[in-house]
């Protein structure tokens, strides 16, 4: 554990360790299951389509460059709305934004495959992204409220659920769609139902407002945070967090929408394509649990953000070099190298010393973050329109990490965005 979080968790156990407080231990037990049921819905919705990709693009006539627009959405998604999230926090509070997040998901879920236009396609998809976007921004803070003398293990908890969703969404959804007729709509609207399970443990929480409660005991540091709110852009960490944030997305995204076309244009059958992927999704599950443990052990969290790196690029030298014969090999380099999201959100959780200023910190690094990420799809989508191979695309992906290597290695460094803002 960092001085850091040794810092805040010495000041604020006492807020919520179950019994003191008024925190009761049933309020604490339904948190951990919104967060793990939260997490496991915060990526079906895009690698379901991505395992669809050429069905829906065949069902709605979408050229090359529109099914890029539509792997764009996501990033974008989660820039415009993941903005609002600490408003919306302070003022329904934490439990009820993440609830209403998850209503919003199965509500897209069910309407989007049935729309019958790409227009409303987008429309479905922007309303379930939307709840993911907040959902997303406020998963950290209330990990850091209710849980800050176990930020690693609470953040690895909730990133091996997040990969646990991505990767079972990016397995089944071929073979599921098979089962219930070979509709992809219905291989599609099949995971509203996940997302309507998790709406139900937020429930008690919101009319308990269990976390407005633990955020109107915090401490008079944190308290005059929140009346006046750091100036967020003023710290070197923050924006090379958010730099990081955004090129890890860029990869993911890129990842979880193209990286089963990759295969089958390479000769592999469409259910081995979207095994593969989630082979690389899989990955993350042990390794989201073990890397943030890992993290908040270490005074800088670099080194770690290069062996990750190393094993993207090597992943994408793989997929131009051989994408069929070593197949398994790079979906599993490039899962290691996934693990940059965790990493991510584990030093968002460190590089702030209060609530206030993790809800700060998450809210600009994914926004911030997400905008810088949401070309990178697109722009894959079009050179591969116009070049009719992959050798550009995965060249764009491998000169992108790069700059990832370099600005996670900044912001690993021990420092807080409260001591730098200050300055």
């Amino acid at each position: 554990m960092s001085s850091t979080e040794r810092g805040t968790a010495a000041t604020r156990t006492h807020e919520t360790t179950p019994g003191a407080g008024g925190t009761r231990a049933w309020a604490v037990r339904l948190v951990v299951v919104g967060i793990v049921l939260s997490a496991l819905n915060l990526r079906p919705a895009i690698t379901s389509l991505g395992a669809l990709l050429e069905e829906v693009r065949d069902g709605l006539g979408m050229s090359g460059g529109v099914a890029g627009l539509l792997t764009s959405v996501p990033p974008l998604c989660f820039a415009v709305f993941g903005v609002t999230a600490p408003r919306l926090a302070r003022r329904f509070g934490p439990a009820a934004v993440v609830c209403a997040g998850m209503a919003a998901i199965t509500a897209g879920l069910v309407i989007r495959p049935y729309v019958g236009s790409t227009a409303g396609f987008l429309a479905a998809s922007a309303l379930a992204l939307m709840g993911i976007a907040v959902s997303n921004v406020l998963m950290p803070v209330i990990v850091k409220r209710w849980f800050p003398d176990r930020v690693g293990s609470m953040t690895g908890l909730y990133s091996m659920a997040l990969a646990l969703g991505t990767s079972v969404a990016a397995a089944v959804t071929v073979p599921l769609t098979d089962a219930l007729g070979g509709g992809w709509q219905s291989g599609l609207a099949v995971w509203a139902a996940l997302a309507a399970a998790a709406v139900l443990p937020w429930l008690p929480l919101v009319r308990d407002r269990g976390t407005a409660a633990a955020q109107r005991r915090e401490p008079a540091r944190g308290a005059a945070q929140q009346h006046a709110p750091l100036r967020i852009t003023r710290s070197r960490t923050a924006w090379a967090l958010a730099v990081f944030f955004g090129l890890q997305a860029t990869a993911a995204y890129i990842t979880m929408g193209w990286m089963p076309q990759i295969f089958r244009d390479a000769g592999v059958p469409a259910g081995t394509a979207g095994v593969l992927l989630a082979v690389t999704m899989v990955m993350g599950v042990p390794l989201a649990f073990v890397i943030p443990r890992v993290a908040t052990r270490l005074s800088h969290q670099g080194p770690i953000v290069l062996v990750l790196g190393v094993c993207g690029l090597a992943g994408y030298a793989g997929l131009y070099l051989a994408p069929a014969a070593g197949a398994w090999a790079w979906a599993l380099l490039l899962g290691v190298s996934n693990c940059a999201f965790p990493l991510a959100l584990t030093m968002v959780g460190m590089r702030a010393h209060s609530g206030p200023g993790v809800a700060q910190l998450s809210a600009f690094a994914q926004s911030t973050g997400y905008l810088i990420s949401i070309p990178g799809p697109l722009l894959v989508g079009v050179l591969y329109q116009h070049s009719g191979g992959w050798g550009l695309p995965l060249a764009l992906m491998a000169g992108l990490m790069v700059p990832q290597m370099v600005v996670g290695f900044l912001a690993g460094r021990d420092r807080t965005v409260e001591d730098e803002a200050a300055r």
